[in-house]
């Protein structure tokens, strides 16, 4: 699947979207894509996440489990799971950290893919990778949809991407006057503060 095909899905789902959106990372944006259009519809769900678990393979080899953030990355961690054919997991927050939970364990040592849905900056998958670590895994790779850092995004071991983005994010003291000019607009995925 090459990058176009990976932005068509989103297309086809109308979750490619312009103007001035708040990411979860705070930063501000003058892209967004609306991950969950495109999961809603398990038919594009599925073509992205075979095709994720196909790169996967190639790059690093069969891990022994997917395992990924909630909530975001559950729906596509699962389906790459599927087609890799190993058991899905995820981590939520606990205390601030992420942790696994739910009766979630994993064998010390087992080769692990660490499964998110769109990578900004990298943290969300850092802090998952550590709660891994810290439950035994070997963290093989990182795995995503799409990477909106143009491929600066450093999560701590190799990222494996389906599409690599260079989309600009903005501190909100930092809006070019283009992007401050224009309302934020709720994607309808978080709540917008204030």
């Amino acid at each position: 699947m090459t990058q176009e095909d990976v932005l068509n899905e989103f297309r086809g789902a109308d979750a490619l979207r312009e103007g001035h959106f708040v990411l979860s990372s705070g930063l501000h944006s003058p892209v967004f894509l609306q991950k969950n259009l495109v999961f809603a519809e398990p038919d594009r769900c599925a073509r992205l996440c075979k095709a994720l678990a196909a790169k996967i393979i190639a790059q690093v080899g069969q891990p022994d489990v997917a395992i990924s953030p909630a909530v975001g990355g559950i729906i596509p961690g699962y389906e790459t799971a599927r087609h890799l054919n190993v058991r899905s997991l995820y981590v939520e927050r606990e205390g601030g950290a992420f942790k696994l939970r739910r009766g979630f364990s994993i064998e010390p040592g087992a080769k692990v893919v660490m499964v998110e849905d769109i990578v900004t900056t990298g943290l969300s998958s850092r802090e998952c990778i550590a709660a891994i670590r810290e439950a035994g895994g070997e963290v093989i790779a990182a795995a995503c949809i799409v990477d909106r850092s143009g491929g600066r995004a450093d999560v701590g071991v190799p990222l494996i991407a389906l599409a690599t983005l260079d989309v600009p994010a903005y501190e909100a003291d930092k809006l070019p006057p283009e992007l401050a000019a224009i309302p934020v607009q709720d994607p309808g995925s978080r709540r917008l503060k204030g």
